[in-house]
């Protein structure tokens, strides 16, 4: 595959205790024993000094790691040097191995080599991603089950049941002279377009604790917007006055609820104003509707609903809402009967009904779909549309057997689901699909 050796920082760029350099390739070692004073031995953590080869000048005290190939993240040799954390020790470490023949890692570069080298399949490389992009522990089990292969099982299981029903056609095909026995197709056909169809069932649920749940807070002000966004952080993010119009501009923060990222956007109140950057809020309010997959829609109980108020119920509909009535510890003077949808009753200021809600929450966006379990979830948009195509070509398949069509016809749609699901393994991929997800990757990862 790769012959050069690459080197990236893989630890976020700041301060702190410690900070890593990664190398990987065939050059890791002697690089690393060039620029380390110490004992550099396989699987051990070793104590010592990175030296400027060209001064002899000490550049910092670490700790060095060399392992060797295969038996590593990127079945080559890798080295990770633990220095102190900090953008110059950092980069001044990092400057040193390129100076030594080293290439600055791609984004991405580490896993890509991990899959290229057959250490893992691209659903997995993918899974490494949503590990570091995980939000909530739900998430996090997610990307933790993809990276066990527990998406990448059963469909490789399914690829290679349908291999082989498509070697008998072929052979069939290729060879009619030898009488070639015609398998069973209806059944394993079934039998795994049954299987997709159980996965694709997961995938919006599993979408949902990947990507999160873009959330508008939203109503006329001084109705507890920006109470109701701290109390479901469990923190004072936003700024909480008895003056309407407090917050002029979107306010944007992720809670976990229930397992799921809600990333929740605070908006300006929703009113008819001619200050001019009251009106840009507002108008960014009606932008993050726009934008959000579910909104809260939040009146003051102890007022009566208004003109804005109806006003604001019109600019949600048909979107996926749940109306927060807001204020709920003083006197109702709102009329909640005839508002046509969920309504929560909640006390931003006591947490009164802030269970409820967050209930409703979770309940609205997904309904009575799957929650993160043992068994194989679709979290990534990529691997649905490749499931749903390979399910596609795999029911066309079943038609054409039913109708008793020609079985060149069966092979090309058998070709054409195998194709489907080997680009969810990394089997049928191309290059410019692995570029495109690798790019979003981190260096030094």
């Amino acid at each position: 595959m790769y012959q050069d050796t690459i080197a990236a920082i893989s630890t976020p760029l700041g301060e702190g205790g410690i900070g890593i350099v990664r190398l990987s390739g065939a050059e890791a070692c002697s690089i690393a024993r060039t620029l380390f004073r110490g004992r550099l031995a396989d699987r051990r953590l070793s104590y010592g000094h990175i030296i400027d080869p060209a001064t002899n000048e000490v550049v910092d005290e670490v700790l060095a790691s060399f392992m060797a190939a295969p038996h590593t993240y990127t079945r080559e040799d890798v080295v990770e040097i633990n220095c102190h954390g900090g953008a110059a020790p950092l980069q001044r470490i990092l400057q040193l191995a390129l100076g030594q023949g080293a290439r600055l890692a791609e984004p991405g570069e580490f896993t890509l080599r991990a899959f290229l080298n057959g250490r893992i399949d691209l659903a997995q490389a993918e899974s490494v991603l949503d590990i570091v992009r995980a939000r909530t522990e739900a998430s996090l089990r997610l990307g933790a089950q993809g990276l066990q292969g527990r998406l990448s099982a059963p469909v490789r299981d399914i690829r290679e049941g349908l291999m082989s029903v498509l070697a008998h056609l072929t052979a069939g095909i290729d060879f009619p002279e030898d009488d070639v026995a015609p398998p069973d197709l209806v059944q394993p056909l079934k039998e795994a377009l049954a299987t997709l169809r159980r996965l694709i069932a997961t995938a919006e649920a599993g979408m949902v604790y990947r990507l999160g749940v873009r959330t508008a807070i939203v109503g006329r002000p001084n109705v507890g917007k920006s109470s109701l966004l701290n109390r479901l952080l469990r923190e004072d993010r936003a700024i909480v006055t008895p003056v309407p119009g407090t917050t002029r501009d979107t306010v944007e923060e992720v809670a976990s609820i229930g397992g799921v990222p809600f990333i929740l956007v605070d908006t300006a109140g929703i009113i008819h104003s001619k200050d001019l950057v009251e009106s840009l809020g507002v108008e960014r309010s009606r932008r993050a509707i726009g934008q959000a997959d579910f909104v809260l829609a939040v009146i003051d109980v102890s007022q009566p609903i208004d003109g804005a108020d109806s006003e604001i119920l019109e600019l949600i509909d048909g979107k996926s809402s749940l109306v927060v009535a807001n204020k709920c510890d003083l006197p109702h003077r709102a009329e909640l009967s005839g508002l046509g949808r969920g309504v929560v009753l909640t006390s931003a200021l006591t947490g009164q009904g802030i269970d409820e809600l967050e209930e409703g929450m979770v309940s609205a966006v997904l309904g009575d779909k799957v929650v993160v379990s043992d068994a194989p979830m679709v979290g990534n948009p990529r691997h649905r549309e490749a499931l749903e195509r390979g399910a596609s070509s795999l029911d066309h398949a079943l038609q054409a057997v039913q109708a008793r069509m020609p079985d060149d016809f069966i092979t090309i749609d058998l070709t054409a689901a195998l194709t489907a699901l080997g680009e969810i393994t990394g089997e049928t991929v191309h290059e410019d699909l692995l570029e495109a997800i690798f790019s979003n990757f981190c260096i030094g990862k």
